[in-house]
């Protein structure tokens, strides 16, 4: 409940939201400014009655997303159009029990059936790169990235390797994610602009639902999530061939992006700091992740009146958790523009409190393939380190904000002794 001792969280001023728009700034910008100008609670306006509130103080993060997640809840987004109804979009009790079912395959035992998986995959990229070595063949990190982590990713869902068709025709997924942010606002419409596709998406996880159910559960290329999803529609009728799909996909967008995106990071990161090669893997991971979360943006709606550090906020608000925001702090992260793997460093020191570090989210809603995205990493940066330094041609120029924070041009490298 709102108490009498509550204030109204400070504003961004019309002026300062017309001179971003002026300048077609990209929306982190008004994010940006929104917080220096006024703190980690902060309230901006784009053209409706109700004000848009960023949450970057870390107990506020905690608040939203750890301690009340029934009162910010998710809304349907865009990306309802590529997932479905898969557990990144699901909401409610239907969300409860897909996650339910899940999180056993990602975290502890569940993640051991998945090492092996792991490690080809790594060995599979780390025989490429001792071949681009010998050769002195230019290559893009980025492209071997997102080879890598999708290879993983499917070898998790359906127990083999990628092949090149597969591989091609998955490609329909970059092009729906990256045609989100310019797609009509109809449902309908957007659906209709990026048809085909869908479509070929559509086939190629009705083929991998259709190759897994065929399989020997007993066979070595036992066909893991997919295998488990199909387990559970024998008892759940939810579980249509349209879920499991959606649940495919889902685990596909968020399994590859992610972690491509990270790593590609990490080695542009390494090459303007070549000194932090010899820091530990997981540090590595953990500072890319600082400055790069895999999750930047964390858009939630206030379904009922609360107060946040003293500031009431209505229910109807729209509420943007920005991790993004939070890892650049420098009263949580000293000098927090520079790329320190040792600020994680067993036994150095860190902002005690939890929402200030939040790169896959917090809370009950963060991300379930947390320990599967460090361990894919870290097991590639552990054969990919040894071999040599990229020596990159040309660089981007920036980061490109979308579902994820990705740069915003080509990575053309050799790899050197």
């Amino acid at each position: 409940m709102v108490t009498t001792d509550t204030a109204p969280v400070p504003e961004l001023s019309p002026e300062a939201v017309e001179q971003w728009r002026a300048e077609e700034a990209q929306l982190v910008e008004l994010l940006a400014r929104a917080k220096r100008g006024i703190g980690g609670i902060a309230a901006f306006r784009l053209g409706g009655p109700t004000p848009t509130v960023l949450v970057t103080d870390p107990a506020a993060v905690q608040h939203v997303l750890g301690h009340h997640p029934d009162r910010y809840v998710k809304r349907s987004h865009r990306a309802r159009m590529l997932v479905g109804d898969g557990v990144l979009s699901a909401t409610g009790d239907a969300w409860k029990g897909q996650r339910r079912l899940l999180q056993s395959q990602f975290t502890g035992t569940g993640m051991r059936r998945y090492e092996q998986r792991i490690a080809a995959a790594a060995r599979r990229t780390a025989e490429r790169w001792e071949g681009y070595r010998r050769s002195g063949e230019t290559f893009d990190v980025a492209e071997e990235m997102r080879g890598f982590a999708l290879d993983t990713v499917w070898r998790a869902l359906t127990g083999r390797e990628l092949d090149d068709r597969t591989d091609g025709e998955l490609r329909s997924v970059e092009r729906v994610v990256a045609a989100m942010p310019t797609l009509p606002t109809d449902a309908a419409d957007a659906r209709d602009a990026v048809a085909e596709d869908l479509a070929r998406i559509d086939a190629v996880a009705q083929a991998a639902i259709d190759t897994a159910r065929d399989t020997d559960p007993t066979d070595p290329a036992e066909p893991g999530v997919l295998r488990v999803l199909l387990d559970a529609a024998a008892e759940h009728p939810e579980y249509t061939d349209r879920l499991i799909r959606d649940e495919l996909v889902t685990l596909l967008v968020a399994g590859h992006e992610t972690t491509a995106t990270t790593l590609t990071w990490l080695f542009l990161l390494l090459d303007r700091n070549p000194a932090a090669r010899d820091a530990d893997p997981q540090a590595l991971v953990a500072e890319t992740l600082r400055l790069y979360p895999s999750a930047w943006l964390l858009p939630r709606h206030a379904v009922e009146d609360d107060v946040i550090s003293g500031h009431r906020i209505a229910a109807g608000t729209d509420v943007l958790v920005c991790p993004y925001l939070t890892h650049r702090d420098p009263e949580l992260w000293p000098d927090p523009e520079r790329f320190d793997p040792a600020r994680f460093a067993p036994g150095a020191p860190r902002p005690a409190h939890l929402g200030a570090y939040l790169p896959f989210g917090l809370g009950a809603r963060a991300c379930l393939g947390t320990q599967f995205a460090l361990r894919e990493t870290t097991a590639l940066l552990e054969l990919l380190l040894p071999l040599g330094r990229l020596e990159f041609r040309s660089r981007p120029t920036g980061a490109a904000y979308s579902i994820t924070v990705r740069p915003d041009g080509p990575t053309p490298a050799v790899l050197r002794r």
